[in-house]
């Protein structure tokens, strides 16, 4: 499989309520439209958001759909029926999972400025399961996994999809086999022989990356 990249800013900026954001996965099971992305295994959305000054989300529902949100720059507090009143800051990633019975939740800028959030949208293997939540502490020159995996081989909620969040150091590689995608949120770097920079959406087939800047 070719290796291709799909660069953020080539996308219109869209958004709701107090945020704007870049939509680079909307598949087409959720929808999509456009020069958005289909995923990849279970995983069908994927947003870079700015939270305006104060701008919040809305509270709003979701069912059977696991929800991972990455923050990049600022933080914001969590509203809702799972965890009400965690914050979350650059890095720290959480985790929500619907399940069968729902939650509700708000996201808001504490902040006078604007701040960072990814979000990954990833569709459950096994309708019914229980709410839940987790907040995961990101280190920098680690790959930090937080979903995916077969129960009961880490904390992450189970599922065929692995999502995986690194932060390196200028010179750091990773290598993964198999499918993948990649996003690019701060710095830059060689991925597979081509140059790419924050804001770059890759997706092919066996990854070699390693940072230029620190990422």
């Amino acid at each position: 499989m070719t290796m291709e990249i799909l660069h953020r800013d080539d996308l219109v900026l869209g958004g709701f309520a107090g945020l704007k954001e870049h939509r680079l996965v909307v598949d087409e099971r959720v929808g999509g439209r456009g020069n958005s992305w289909d995923g990849l295994g279970n995983f069908v959305y994927l947003a870079d958001a700015r939270f305006l000054p104060r701008g919040e989300t809305g509270m709003h529902p979701h069912m059977e759909l696991d929800v991972v949100s990455v923050m990049v720059e600022g933080k914001i507090i969590h509203e809702g029926s799972l965890e009400h009143g965690q914050s979350m800051q650059a890095g720290q990633a959480q985790v929500q999972r619907a399940g069968g019975e729902g939650f509700r939740h708000n996201e808001t800028n504490p902040d006078d400025r604007q701040n960072r959030m990814i979000q990954v949208w990833v569709l459950p293997e096994t309708k019914g399961e229980r709410a839940g939540y987790k907040l995961y502490d990101l280190e920098q020159g680690k790959v930090t996994h937080i979903y995916g995996g077969l129960k009961g081989q880490d904390a992450t909620f189970d599922s065929e999809t692995v999502i995986e969040v690194g932060m390196l150091y200028e010179g750091e590689n990773i290598s993964r086999e198999g499918a993948f995608m990649a996003y690019v949120t701060m710095g830059s770097g060689d991925m597979n022989g081509q140059a790419v920079r924050d804001g770059d959406l890759v997706r092919g087939e066996g990854l070699g990356f390693t940072a230029s800047a620190k990422t």
